[in-house]
This record gives C-alpha cells, structure tokens and sequence, in this order.
C-alpha cells in the first residue's frame, strides 16, 4: 500500500518534502498510512515571511475584525469535523476521545473570538487608567496594548493534535501576531487534515499560520526578540528549548507547559456508597480511560484516606474491568490504544519502573482482552492502578509519569498528611479534592495553594498570564481575575465552581508605555 506523504505549508504554498521522513502507523492495527519530513524548508526564511506578510495583514484589523475572523473559521471547521473524526480514529481516539479534541478545539475558537467584547474596536488596547504624574495633571503616563510585531512559534504534543493547535493559535490571532505550527509528528496527519482546511476556508490573511510536519530543529536558530515560543511536551526536551542561545539572548519570551502528576483526593469525611464516594470513583475512571490516560490532566495519583482504601481498590477495579479496550470505531468500546506504538513502549518502561517501588493492584499489562484488534500490532495496553502502602518514603509516584491509562493508589491519615502529598507532585496542572464538607475542601485548597507558587509547574502557568512593560520590564499591577497559581479545583455539595476572565497572553501582547506632557 502507498503511503500517503504529509504536506507542509510555508510561504504561503503547499511544500512536500525532498524525502519521506518519519513513517507514521495506524494506532489500531499498526499498519503504516503515512509520512512525514520538513526536509527542505527554510525556517529562516518562514520566520520571515510571518514578519513580513502576516504580521502587517493582522496587526491591520481590530479586535472586532479579529474575533470574527475567529469565529467564521470555527463555523467553518465545525461544518467538516466528520472528516475530522474519521481521520482521529488512526490516532486510537473514541469519539468520545475525539470529541474533545476536536469540538473543543474548535471551541477555543468561538471562545477567544467571544472575547473581542471586551476589547475596542481599535488595534490597541487600553490597559488600566491614566496615572497622574504632575500636580496639575499636564504630565500623565498611560500604557496601551499592541500587538507584537514577531512570530509565534507553537511546538505541540502528540496528545490533543487539534486541540493542541487550535487553542493556542485562537490566542495569537485574536492579538493579531502570525504562527508557525509544529504538531508533534507521531499524530501530525490529523493536524495536517485540519490545518488544510484552514487555508482551503481562505478566512485568514495570507501569512497568518505556516505548518511543518516532521523535524523543526533548527527553527530556533532564528527567533528574534519579538517572537514568542510554546512548548507542550516532555519536561527534558522543553527545558532543552528554553535554554537554546538564542531564546537567552533575544529574552524571547517562552512558555512550557510539561510532565503533571496530578491527583484526585477522597475527603476523609466520606463513606462508602454516598454521592462523594460514586462521584469519586466515577471521575477517576474516566480519567485514568479518556484518551487512553494520555492527557496532562489524567489522575496520576489517587489519595484516600487509610480506612478506605479496600474500598476504593474493590470499587475502582469493578469499574475499570468494565471498560471495554479495543477498536474504538467499534460500538461499545471505551478506550482505544495509545497513540502508538512507540508510546506504548515508553508507558510499559514507565510501568516497570513504578513496579520496583509499589504493585499492581488492578490490571495486568499482558492479560488483558482487546475487542475487534490485535493488540500486539495495536498500541493496546489496560487500565493499571498501582498501591503504593508507603507514599512519604516510595517517591516514584511523585516524580515518574506513566503517561497512558497508569495511576497510583496511596493511603493518608489526616487532611494534612493528603496536603503533603498533593504538594510532593511539584505542581500539577490539576488537583482535585471530592467532599460533602466545606470546611474540609476550604482547608485542602488553602493548604495547596500556598505552596503553589514555588512549584515549577504552576509558577509557569501564572507567569504566562502577567504583564510586563516592555520600557522598564517591571511587572504591573493589574488584576486578570484569574485563580491563583495551580488552584485545586473542588467538588462539594454547592459544586462550586469559578470561571476566569481570560484576555490574550501577555506573551502575544506587548505593553507600550505612552506620556503625555
């Protein structure tokens, strides 16, 4: 069977490259569709061509023309996200699965373009209020908001390849800068499939976004002081891209979101059988299940009190021997496999290595069944929790991500043991308490909270968000009314909830000291 050779788009042209590159594999059968290879393209030269082109065509529009822009392409993407189903099942996603992926990336879309209400209809931004600098008011300083006149260079994960995309382009396009996209390879055709009916939509100005399937190595070589990158991957290869010599002496501004041991924790005032309980179980399945546990949000680690663990352990594993792994084009199958294969061998490396300090409980990594596939040409692997009886001293669970559908149970004593422990993941993108008590959650969050901003993790995440002026580098004080650094998220019987108020990055925006006198 011939492969299909991915495109890539640069200069405003298709490109297909000098040779095949990479061969990508269905994650279902494991039989090679595709390939992929940026050989010949020249990142210069499309850094360029960003600056030059799509740049000057964004930064003409307003907040307004923007955010319709924003809003047509989602309309337009939606009306074809069957095609985009159809190609998301190679990567092992149920429609479930996918569904994320792709309706919610398409969902960043409206979203972001939702927020040009809050904007003028002008091409700047006015941030804050005058501040009066003289006694007669003849010496005011104000700051406004502009575009960034660079690029911004989005380097994805395998994970979500629409998401991944969409939600970060909504954001530089809504401020006006272009892109250059670089989707992970293993997943890169349905990135490739969606990124060509973008242009096909001809919605956006010539220049806007460019897209490289296969290596960009190299791409940083030419980053400029303007430019902005995103990285969303492992933990080893992003602290590599951020201290490349070139992002240190051009200041470029990047943001790394990586590895997240995340975890959900059982309340102490929780019995078996209740709401809380069901509610805990339920949503701990479904995050050790969606995507096959390939998410950064996936529960990593369970924590529930001591007394309840033989509980949890019998009612998470009835529940988890219910789902149904196999073909996910197939009625009745709840996960699919892993993207692919060489995914599934580094989740099985990551499994031995969690095996030298805690058991399996629930799962057997070469028993299992697989429905309507072969899983061993497949990316097939089970959902496996480990026990981990001694969580204070066996520290893998805290440190080594299995990064597929892998978790670790643990046993606390008292709610401050269950803070200790959420703390030892060194800031998770997600942290979960399941309570009837609101004092019990109050005192979790608060507990969790503090030790935020010296997490890595979440210093980034908070970081992303605040807003520096370009003239001095001081941080301003202004108030995004976003949550605090990697705030936990509760659920309790009010099931309270906090939607923040979001406005494009400071790393897209640039903040321009104007003074009159």
């Amino acid at each position: 069977m011939a492969l299909t050779q991915l495109k890539n788009y640069a200069e405003g042209k298709w490109i297909t490259a000098k040779k095949e590159g990479d061969v990508l594999h269905n994650a279902i059968t494991g039989e090679a569709i595709y390939t992929a290879s940026s050989e010949g393209l020249d990142f210069g030269a499309m850094m360029h061509y960003a600056r030059k082109v799509g740049g000057p065509a964004l930064r003409k529009l307003t907040f307004h023309q923007r955010g319709r822009m924003l809003k047509a392409l989602a309309m337009h993407l939606m009306e074809r996200k069957e095609y985009f189903y159809k190609i998301s099942t190679y990567t092992g996603a149920t429609r479930a699965d996918s569904w994320v992926d792709i309706e919610g990336g398409i969902g960043n879309l409206f979203a972001n373009a939702s927020l040009r209400r809050q904007f003028p209809d002008e091409r700047f931004y006015v941030d804050g209020e005058a501040a009066k600098l003289s006694k007669n008011g003849t010496f005011i300083g104000h700051h406004i908001m502009v575009p960034r006149e660079g690029v911004a260079i989005h380097i994805n994960a395998f994970n979500f390849p629409v998401w991944g995309m969409l939600e970060k382009v909504a954001v530089n396009l809504m401020a006006g800068v272009p892109a250059i996209v670089k989707p992970a390879t293993l997943t890169s055709f349905l990135t490739e499939a969606v990124f060509e009916e973008i242009i096909k939509s001809n919605i956006l100005p010539e220049g806007s976004l460019q897209l490289i399937c296969g290596s960009a190595r190299g791409i940083l070589d030419t980053v400029e002081t303007q430019d902005v990158v995103t990285f969303t991957g492992s933990a080893t290869t992003g602290r590599s891209l951020k201290s490349h010599p070139r992002i240190l002496s051009e200041a470029v501004p990047f943001n790394l979101e990586a590895d997240s041991l995340n975890c959900c924790v059982l309340g102490p005032d929780v019995k078996t059988g209740s709401a809380e309980f069901d509610i805990f179980i339920k949503e701990v399945t479904r995050e050790i299940t969606t995507k096959a546990g390939q998410k950064c949000t996936a529960v990593r680690r369970i924590m529930v009190p001591a007394n309840m663990v033989e509980d949890v352990q019998i009612a998470l594993g009835k529940r988890l021997q219910g789902t149904t792994v196999g073909d996910p084009t197939l009625e009745g199958v709840r996960m699919g496999p892993l993207a692919g294969l060489s995914q599934r061998n580094e989740v099985r490396e990551r499994v031995q290595l969690l095996a030298q300090t805690q058991q399996i409980v629930i799962g057997d990594m070469e028993k299992f069944e697989v429905v309507g596939a072969d899983k061993e040409k497949g990316a097939f692997l089970p959902p496996v929790v480990f026990f981990n009886d001694d969580p204070f001293n066996k520290l893998d669970c805290h440190n080594v991500e299995a990064f597929g559908p892998v978790s670790t149970l643990m046993p606390y004593n008292t709610i401050d043991e269950a803070i200790e422990l959420a703390k030892m993941g060194r800031g998770s993108l997600v942290c979960s308490v399941i309570t009837a008590d609101d004092d019990i959650a109050r005192e979790f969050v608060l507990g969790t909270c503090m030790a935020a901003p010296a997490a890595p993790a979440a210093a980034r995440k908070w970081a992303e968000n605040a807003v520096y002026c370009t003239t001095c580098s001081a941080r301003l004080s202004r108030d995004h009314q976003l949550p605090s650094p990697a705030s936990p998220t509760f659920t309790s019987r009010a099931q309270s909830k906090t939607r923040p108020k979001y406005t494009p990055s400071a790393n897209i925006l640039k903040t321009c000291r104007w003074v009159t006198q």
